[in-house]
């Protein structure tokens, strides 16, 4: 039986799927007024606090930026992996692992959708800040950098998210194993302290994943126009690097992951 379906499976396109799965995220979001009022408000408020915090000092809100814009992605991408808790609870998400699809398109389509919503929120606060920040000044090519080094962090935040999620019951849960792990994880990853810090924090700033992205995001945000970036900084190359083999490594578990049994599978 189970050849059987994997030959179905096979024969099937997968885009269509990864497509319908991503835009039904994007219409849950759009749906949910109060998600929606959240979106828009969170990136404001983030820019109004920093920008009238540190309104005496630009060069300070200009070094913080990268941080918060990451710090927004982080949280929307991991939260937005809730609706797979959902989707169980509600019975679609057994629907989807018993129709005849390979898993990896069910994978690929919550992450994607996830990371979509993300980067709405992600565009909201960049747009601010460039508008408004003297030091967030990228060029044209680095704008474009920053957009798809955004989308990579996205990504694989959004499958770090779903792998957690996979296996949780409950949003409590969730919700509690999130905290603790992710203000560590944000925390460390440059956003706030140098990444050349001393002790063994360094040794977990440069281990931290997380702390690549912000860094690329920092090179292009700040030091794209000709400024000399700090000598702890990571290169871009290792920035990339890291990056995409974060994302590659997240989407693999993601995939890995989904074909195991979980407490609400029918299979």
């Amino acid at each position: 039986m189970s050849n059987q379906r994997a030959g179905v499976a096979a024969s099937v396109s997968p885009w269509p799927v990864v497509g319908t799965l991503c835009q039904r995220e994007l219409v849950r979001f759009f749906r949910q007024k109060n998600r929606v009022l959240g979106a828009l408000g969170q990136p404001i408020i983030f820019w109004l606090l920093f920008s009238e915090g540190l309104r005496t000092n630009q060069m300070n809100f200009a070094y913080f930026f990268p941080g918060t814009l990451v710090m927004i992605l982080l949280f929307t991408a991991i939260f937005a992996t809730i609706s797979i808790i959902e989707d169980r609870r509600e019975g679609f998400l057994q629907g989807v692992l018993v129709a005849p699809i390979p898993r990896w398109s069910m994978v690929l389509g919550k992450v994607l959708g996830g990371a979509a919503i993300a980067m709405l929120q992600g565009l909201l606060f960049l747009a601010l800040g460039w508008a408004t920040v003297a030091g967030v000044q990228p060029t044209a090519l680095g704008l474009v950098a920053t957009l798809v080094m955004m989308l990579v962090v996205s990504v694989a935040l959004t499958a770090l998210g779903f792998v957690i999620a996979w296996r949780m019951d409950s949003t409590q849960g969730f919700h509690a194993i999130m905290t603790v792990f992710l203000f560590p994880m944000w925390l460390l990853s440059g956003a706030f302290f140098p990444n050349d810090v001393g002790s063994w924090l360094g040794w977990i700033v440069r281990l931290n994943p997380l702390t690549y992205g912000v860094a690329g995001l920092r090179h292009y945000l700040q030091y794209s126009r000709g400024a000399e970036p700090p000598a702890g900084l990571p290169s871009l190359t290792a920035c990339w690097l890291v990056s995409l083999a974060f994302a590659a490594l997240m989407l693999a578990a993601a995939w890995r992951i989904a074909g195991t049994r979980s407490t609400g599978d029918l299979l």
